[in-house]
Parts: structure tokens; C-alpha cells; sequence
């Protein structure tokens, strides 16, 4: 059984396939939790680590399972009172911005039913992709979501997502029907979640959420002044996403 707590101090790394020069690569971590068991540190690291059902589709003060077993339900997926595994950033001091949140769902059986993706933009919006992975590890779904003004409104995903060990390793690709037009990694190494650890880890990568909503927003700048193509973000595409 893969333990949890646990946390992957890992470098996340973007590739356009559409023009040249538009990529990047940040150094970060994340933390791996059992949502049913979230970690109970240290009032003085509280406010450095905190899981909050809000930040994934669910209601402030609620468990994070009640909302997603809710969604799987509705989407024909029962697992039970088995294991969720989720893959994200944990909220510093009151600030948290997930582009991907990653949940491994198991069964009472110990069998992984599913991967839930959950994508979140800059716009305060969020979506769920429900994937099966196949036998070479990968599952596609349709692109259904505004993610960035520098890419289309529509594509296909495809994704690999093993759920993490000692080494992270995520690929998540968008294709278009002319071809690739990004490919997104996530490479990190697993590091027990001791108060040690995270005292280090905090230390090393401060601020971490607050960051990556700078990089992006300082990405997208760089992008619009190198004249990159851009596709609005109108009121009508967010209510077709939700």
C-alpha cells in the first residue's frame, strides 16, 4: 500500500508544440494525502498546510470525499468506502491554486476503479475529467474547459497518470486535430511528510502556491508580448464548462 502523507518536491515543465520558445520549467513541491486522513501537524505549520474541501469542487467545512464521491456517483462510479489517493497543493496562508488535482480512487477491494483529474484556471473556475486508463497507461478525454487564452477552446488530452511511489511521473499532452500543441510533466521524488521534512521543504520552496499563480499570469504576459495567438475567455465558454 502506497503510504500517505507524503510529499514529491518535483519540477513542473511546459512545452508549446504550436510556436517556439513558449515553454517552461519551475521547481516546486506537493503534497500526497488519504483524503479520509489529511495530515494533523503542529499549530505553527497549520497555516502552511491546509486542505480545504472548497479548493476541490466541494463546500467549505465539508469532507473533500462527500463532494467527489457525489460526482463519481453521478457519473456511474461507486467506490465504496475504498482509498483516494490526491495529488495537489495544500493551501499557505489562505492563498491555493491547483492546474491539476489528481485523485486515485479505489475500490473496498483495494482495485483502482478510476483517476479523476480536476483542472483549475486563472478565472476561478474549475472541471473534472473522469478517466480509465488503459493497458499502456494512458486514458484521453475531450478538452471542455477554458484553461489559457493561448490555447484552443477545444482538443483532446492525453494523459498518463500512475499514481505516485518513491519517483512522480505525469505527462499530461493536449493534441489538436493539426497535431500536438502542448506537453505538460510533472517529475519529482518522494520525501516522508516528518516535520522535519516539511519544515526543509518549506523552506526551500516558500510560498509555493502564491508562485505558480504569479508564473502563470508572468507566462501569459510573456506570451502576448512575443504576439502569440489568442482565443477569448467570454462569459458564454464559461457557462458551457461548468
Amino acid at each position: 500500500m502506497i503510504a500517505a502523507p507524503a510529499l514529491y518536491e518535483a519540477t513542473v515543465g511546459h512545452t508549446r508544440h504550436i510556436d517556439v520558445g513558449g515553454g517552461f520549467r519551475h521547481r516546486l513541491y506537493l503534497w500526497l494525502v488519504d483524503i479520509d486522513e489529511l495530515p494533523r501537524l503542529p499549530w505553527w505549520l497549520r497555516p502552511f498546510t491546509r486542505f480545504d474541501a472548497r479548493d476541490h469542487l466541494g463546500r467549505r467545512g465539508a469532507p473533500i470525499r462527500r463532494g467527489l464521491s457525489a460526482w463519481l456517483y453521478e457519473h456511474g462510479v461507486r467506490i465504496g468506502e475504498g482509498r483516494v489517493l490526491m495529488l495537489a497543493h495544500a493551501r499557505v496562508l489562505g492563498h491555493v491554486f491547483n492546474p491539476l488535482t489528481v485523485y486515485w480512487c479505489f475500490g473496498e477491494d483495494g482495485r483502482q476503479r478510476c483517476v479523476v483529474a480536476e483542472v483549475h484556471n486563472t478565472y476561478g473556475e474549475a472541471q473534472r475529467y473522469l478517466l480509465f486508463p488503459g493497458e499502456d497507461g494512458f486514458a484521453e478525454a475531450s478538452k471542455r474547459f477554458y484553461v489559457s487564452p493561448f490555447l484552443p477552446s477545444r482538443g483532446t488530452y492525453r494523459m498518463w497518470l500512475p499514481c505516485p511511489g518513491e519517483r512522480l511521473d505525469l505527462r499530461v499532452e493536449l493534441h489538436s486535430e493539426e497535431g500536438p500543441l502542448l506537453t505538460a510533466t510533472l517529475e519529482g521524488t518522494r520525501r516522508r511528510a516528518s516535520i522535519r521534512n516539511i519544515g526543509t521543504t518549506l523552506l526551500r520552496h516558500p510560498l509555493v502556491p502564491q508562485r505558480v499563480s504569479a508564473l502563470i499570469r508572468a507566462h501569459g504576459v510573456a506570451l502576448w508580448a512575443r504576439g502569440a495567438p489568442s482565443v477569448a475567455h467570454t462569459k458564454n465558454a464559461a457557462e458551457e464548462n461548468r
